[in-house]
């Protein structure tokens, strides 16, 4: 790696951090070059400001969700699989914590990021449909193809709306959150099904829900 790819690396890296401790509104790229010790010059050599940075970490963001809502490939779906997709999700929305709480911000102020953002969540939807109909073929959910794409939507306004919800009940952003408090997040998502699970499902979909179950604030 040069010396210029380790710099650009180390500036989104600390950007991310940043945005995910204060929210994104309250850090400047001089906050971000005053964290590295680097000079906000050489910051700019790298990116031109703060919006190519933010661009750059959802392009990563949209590269994490794309691998892993995926079908399995010569098989059927299982429970370890559930397991799989939710532990998943819990990891990109504490990972990239900062677009979900700040969403609106940042797609009314960049008219490019709300465009991918837009083709993003419909391929999303779409996925979610196809991984919630492989449960269906797989005999862990019970449920008709209007029930599916209705899932689908109700998971997908959980997921993107959670860390708002959080926040508004704390005031303050960087108070909000913890990982426990993310991971009752994906039970809520979890919950969304239950009442469509299999009979023969249901022990192991209830060992799940016990595992994610927790403090919607904290203690």
């Amino acid at each position: 790696m040069t010396a210029r790819s380790t710099t650009r690396e180390r500036i989104l890296q600390a950007s991310l951090e940043l945005f995910n401790a204060s929210g994104e509104r309250s850090v400047t790229t001089n906050h971000i070059a005053a964290h590295l010790a680097i000079s906000p010059g050489n910051l700019y050599y790298h990116f031109r400001n703060k919006q190519m940075i933010i661009a750059e970490l959802f392009e990563r963001y949209e590269a994490n969700v794309d691998s892993f809502l995926q079908l399995p490939e010569g098989r059927a779906l299982n429970i370890e699989d559930k397991a799989r997709y939710l532990e998943a999700l819990l990891s990109a929305m504490w990972d990239y914590r900062f677009l979900h709480r700040d969403l609106e911000h940042l797609l009314g102020s960049d008219a490019q990021l709300a465009e991918r953002y837009r083709l993003f969540a419909h391929r999303h939807l779409r996925s979610a449909q196809r991984i919630y109909q492989g449960f269906v073929e797989a005999g862990i959910l019970d449920m008709t193809p209007p029930q599916v794409e209705a899932l689908a939507v109700n998971a997908w306004i959980i997921m993107t709306s959670w860390v708002q919800f959080l926040c508004s009940l704390h005031g303050t952003p960087d108070q909000a959150l913890d990982r426990g408090m993310l991971r009752r997040g994906i039970f809520q998502l979890l919950a969304l099904e239950e009442g469509f699970v299999t009979a023969q499902a249901r022990p192991a979909v209830a060992r799940l829900l016990a595992q994610l179950e927790g403090p919607i604030v904290a203690d």
